[in-house]
């Protein structure tokens, strides 16, 4: 159908918003936390130490990725949505708690890359 709130194109779009944001919120991480927890967990190398040349871009990739995770968490929470056909993938409960749990772990890695400045001292 459409026209209607959950045809093809909306879907689609919902699942880009979910990419977007969870994709924005690794790429603002890398430069911070990424290193932190590949070196908590003892893996080495001297491109680790490479990832620190993302730390410019940091602001950008956490704009990008609040801006996508905002539209994310609005398409999946607020936006109205009409009765999906049976047996289509949005009618499934699963669609749904794959897109929330995604948002949410990209909110928590922004928070977390906001906040580094906060807790990384208590790792060293």
């Amino acid at each position: 159908m459409a026209g209607t709130e959950n045809s093809p194109a909306n879907e689609r779009r919902s699942r880009w918003l979910v990419a977007g944001g969870t994709l924005g919120a690794f790429l603002a991480s890398s430069c911070c936390i990424v290193p932190l927890v590949l070196i908590s967990l003892g893996v080495s190398g001297a491109w680790i130490g490479q990832l620190t040349a993302l730390e410019p871009y940091k602001p950008l990739f956490l704009l990008v990725a609040i801006g996508f995770l905002a539209a994310g968490f609005w398409d999946v929470y607020f936006r109205k949505t009409s009765v999906c056909e049976d047996g289509s993938y949005c009618a499934r409960l699963q669609s749904s708690v794959v897109k929330q749990v995604a948002l949410w772990s990209g909110a928590l890695v922004v928070l977390a890359a906001l906040t580094i400045d906060v807790w990384a001292p208590l790792f060293y």
